[in-house]
């Protein structure tokens, strides 16, 4: 990688290994894991406007070489463009899959009088002899992957435009630029107070001796190379990360990490020093995340993600009353449209795409509002389901569509469980990340008898729908971990196995148009995933008339309970926010009790 030495986006590790060198040059005792490593001056450029948008040319860089080895095919020249891009400055998105625990590594060390670093690297970057002068620290490793169900809208405009332009990459500007990466494939930064030099590129062998590029160029297979058997979306990451309280980072969390990309095929740990530091720990992570397979980001800075920095073009508008209607409006029409102009329907499913879980009480989980539609059938999913999804991956970042039959339920694997084996968490189709839509097809589901899986399977979907919880098996423990999913249950009647907050009867009484204009896609959008984390709150006058309402209910209705209360306060809330208000009105509460009012007359 050739720049400057103080350019942090153009030489991430040149940046790194002068500032560290310059805060131990007139430091005799040993260097802390923090001294002068660069994140502190790398987080101060990384999250500028300016510089996010030049990074996002780099934004899932091994999902381009993917398009490279589709439009080269397994030849030197994807090799040489892969191992040109290693050791750049890359933001990666994803979820936390798995948090592998700790690596130990070498990270500083004194050659001749001067202390040099491994930190951000997986092999050192100049000869290191074992001596005493050798300091042990500590990163720790996330095991990351896409966010499931992430939907291709959520991309940036410059990754379009960069898939585009490399898969019309005329025969010319290839040849050309796989001169230049052969160029930069041949020179190494060695960073010093002088400047930079640059030297012939070379790379740690197994025994620790010193390797040519050439050699490892030429002696690459194409078995060495992220072939055409991984998808790119579903490409994972492994993250290394520095200096972090652990409590930063938890399971399942969405994060945009920043760091340097490397790539080290023939790299391997030796198994005496790998057995002395970390008890086989790293050369268990090379035998089941070869880089070949799973590439490595070091990162230097990370910053958690809601469901609106999804939004390719994120207005930088209030929420104001009067904007707000007028987009409620239009995707109200759009939601009644889809549903056969069922306007009760699409009411209740606007309320639905707004719910969150805010807040939990003991057991109960505070703002999910899960929706029931009966009345489908194996013939009317294709006219009105198939919309129904296509709306939902439209508007929601995060979705997905499980068809539930009995042979399903008997055979998926719905929650993650621990392989002691591997040390690995493996996922499960319910392992997702917070925001996320699900839908479930019910209308293939027939007679058939549930094995055990299918019971445990048919549990874990319950307690998911009523506690918004997944119970992870540990195998000699149970976990539950939180959740927030939305989840649309499409069915025949009442489902049985996913008891939802809201069934409602659908009465389409048409079949519409689901053509809409791209600027009204993304104002709905960003309607969706600004609102729902609106503040809220009840004036004290308008709680004696809801505790008034309630009470009449109750008069009216002895089967009413706690549950159906709190459904409707729910629902209160959700409509007042789907107004862009943050209190509950009169009105806005009058609206909900005439929507039970109808909900119920259809279930008669």
């Amino acid at each position: 990688m050739v720049g400057l030495a103080y350019d942090c986006l153009a030489n991430p590790l040149g940046a790194v290994r002068s500032t560290f060198e310059k805060a131990t040059h007139r430091d005799r005792t040993p260097p802390p894991s923090t001294a002068g490593t660069g994140a502190p001056l790398i987080s101060s450029v990384t999250f500028s406007s300016r510089t996010m948008v030049s990074l996002s040319f780099l934004c899932d860089m091994c999902s381009r070489f993917i398009t490279v080895w589709e439009n080269l095919g397994a030849n030197s020249e994807f090799c040489n463009y892969k191992m040109g891009s290693a050791n750049t400055l890359v933001r990666f998105r994803g979820m936390i899959q798995d948090m592998l625990g700790n690596e130990f590594y070498v990270g500083a060390y004194k050659d001749g009088s001067v202390w040099r670093t491994n930190k951000y690297t997986d092999v050192p970057q100049f000869p290191m002899d074992t001596s005493p002068d050798m300091r042990l620290w500590e990163r720790r490793m996330l095991y990351c992957i896409p966010v499931p169900g992430q939907n291709s809208w959520t991309e940036s405009p410059s990754e379009a435009v960069m898939y585009r332009s490399m898969n019309s990459a005329t025969p010319q500007r290839e040849k050309r630029q796989r001169l230049d990466v052969e160029a930069t494939d041949n020179m190494d930064c060695n960073v010093s107070d002088e400047g930079v030099e640059c030297s012939p590129a070379k790379k740690l062998k197994e025994d620790g001796h010193l390797q040519s590029q050439e050699s490892i160029t030429e002696g690459t297979s194409s078995s060495m190379i992220m072939g055409p058997d991984v998808n790119r979306d579903s490409l994972p990451c492994l993250i290394k990360i520095y200096d972090c309280p652990e409590s930063d980072l938890k399971l399942n969390e969405v994060f945009e990490f920043v760091g340097v990309f490397t790539f080290d095929p023939e790299f391997k740990v030796d198994k005496d020093e790998c057995d002395d530091f970390t008890n086989g720990f790293s050369e268990d992570v090379l035998v089941h995340f070869p880089p070949n397979k799973v590439p490595r980001l070091h990162c230097f800075i990370h910053r958690k993600l809601a469901v609106h920095d999804f939004l390719p073009r994120s207005p930088t508008v209030e929420p104001k009353p009067n904007l707000v209607k007028e987009i409620r409006e239009a995707l109200l029409r759009h939601l009644t449209a889809i549903l056969g102009n069922d306007g009760v329907a699409a009411h209740f499913m606007l309320l639905h795409l707004l719910s969150t879980v805010y807040s939990r009480v003991e057991t109960v989980a505070v703002g999910k509002l899960s929706l029931n539609l009966t009345c489908f059938s194996k013939e009317s999913v294709p006219v009105f389901g198939s919309p129904l999804r296509l709306a939902m991956k439209n508007l929601l970042p995060f979705t997905q569509c499980i068809s539930l039959t009995v042979d399903y339920l008997n055979t998926a694997s719905l929650a993650p469980r621990k392989d002691y084996e591997t040390n690995r968490l493996i996922t499960g189709a319910l392992q997702l990340a917070e925001g996320s839509h699900l839908i479930f097809d019910e209308t293939h589901l027939e007679a058939g008898t549930l094995n055990s899986v299918g019971v445990e399977n048919a549990r874990v979907l319950k307690t998911l729908m009523e506690l918004q919880k997944v119970e992870y098996d540990f195998k000699f423990y149970k976990l539950d971990m939180a959740a927030d999913v939305k989840m649309l249950i499409l069915s025949e009647g009442k489902s049985n196995i996913l008891p939802a907050d809201i069934v409602l009867p659908f009465h389409p009484a048409s079949v519409g148009s689901s053509e809409v204009a791209a600027e009204a896609l993304e104002a709905w959008r960003w309607y969706l995933a600004t609102l729902r984390s609106l503040p809220h709150s009840i004036e004290p006058e308008m709680q004696k008339v809801i505790e008034n309402d309630l009470v009449a209910a109750r008069q009216e209705d002895r089967k009413l309970g706690t549950q159906d209360f709190s459904r409707l306060l729910t629902m209160g809330r959700l409509m007042s926010m789907s107004f862009g208000e943050t209190s509950l009105s009169l009105e806005h509460w009058q609206m909900v009790k005439e929507l039970e009012r109808l909900r119920k007359e259809r279930l008669k």
